[in-house]
């Protein structure tokens, strides 16, 4: 079933817009945007009549070609699941995420889930891709997006991450998937092969449904040092400790003795604290 909801009311929508048309001057008139989701994958909500245009905002957002065939499952949900969000006025395509649902044995990020025995295979959901027209961004519809992704991953029971690549000269994305939580895994080298150059890619994973991301061989070795550092001063103290309980009482005082004149003209040797004054003398 195909789904269609606003991510605001209109009247918010074009107050907002309007505000922040009165702060940059980009827009002359107001938008309603309206989000399509799709839960399964018999029915996409990216729609046939959007064919051509997907095909455009994908060449104009993404240094890759992508083949005809990637367009036409998208537009017929042939394997992928994907969300669109869409201008209300003439219902044309403005922003998009693709996904695709994977065998966790068989992806790249395998080695960090933690495999329990279960008659279900676990699963993973895949970006993409995810893009917004550039005149409809700072609107909070690639936030959108990327939640009902979660959402999505998180309604499939045998489903433990959503994971994504992002090429490693893309700053803003970087930062838009740290900021949605997302945990940067690894960098993968040479991962792209773009225009006869190749490109480093950077690889995000978020975990649903009680995964988690394990030690890192450098968080372990930290954890190990920390231990031992704690380890090394609560051994060193407990050694001090011993060693003033073992130091006799008349070299104590013979280091803390101090010498006194009285009025009678006799010197006497005192010490600063009450513990020494057993061996304090008298001398004539």
């Amino acid at each position: 079933m195909t789904l269609r909801r606003p991510l605001m009311t209109a009247p918010q929508f074009r107050e907002r817009k309007h505000r922040f048309s009165a702060l940059k001057g980009r827009y002359e008139t107001a938008t309603t945007s309206l989000l399509r989701c799709g839960i399964d994958e018999a029915e996409s909500p990216i729609q046939p009549s959007d064919l051509e245009v997907l095909e455009q905002i994908h060449l104009a957002l993404f240094p890759i070609r992508y083949e005809r065939d990637f367009f036409l499952n998208v537009v017929h949900g042939h394997g992928i699941v994907s969300w669109a969000a869409v201008d209300g006025q003439n219902d044309e395509l403005v922003g998009f995420i693709t996904t695709r649902l994977i065998l966790a044995r068989e992806s790249e990020i395998a080695d960090l889930l933690r495999h329990r025995s279960s008659r279900k295979e676990l699963m993973l959901v895949y970006i993409l891709t995810l893009g917004v027209v550039e005149h409809y961004r700072n609107y909070g519809i690639a936030t959108s997006l990327v939640r009902e992704v979660i959402k999505y991953a998180s309604s499939i029971t045998n489903c433990r991450a959503v994971y994504l690549h992002v090429i490693s000269y893309n700053l803003p994305a970087i930062k838009f998937y740290r900021k949605m939580m997302f945990k940067f895994i690894r960098r993968l080298q040479n991962f792209y092969y773009i225009n006869g150059q190749h490109y480093d890619s950077y690889l995000f994973v978020y975990f649903v449904n009680g995964s988690h991301s394990p030690c890192s061989p450098l968080n372990i070795v930290a954890a190990v040092a920390n231990y031992l550092r704690g380890l090394l001063k609560m051994l060193a103290s407990k050694l001090w400790r011993n060693e003033e309980t073992h130091i006799p009482v008349w070299s104590k005082c013979r280091e803390t003795k101090t010498l006194l004149v009285t009025p009678n003209n006799k010197r006497i040797l005192g010490a600063e604290n009450s513990a020494c004054q057993v061996c304090t003398t008298q001398l004539t």
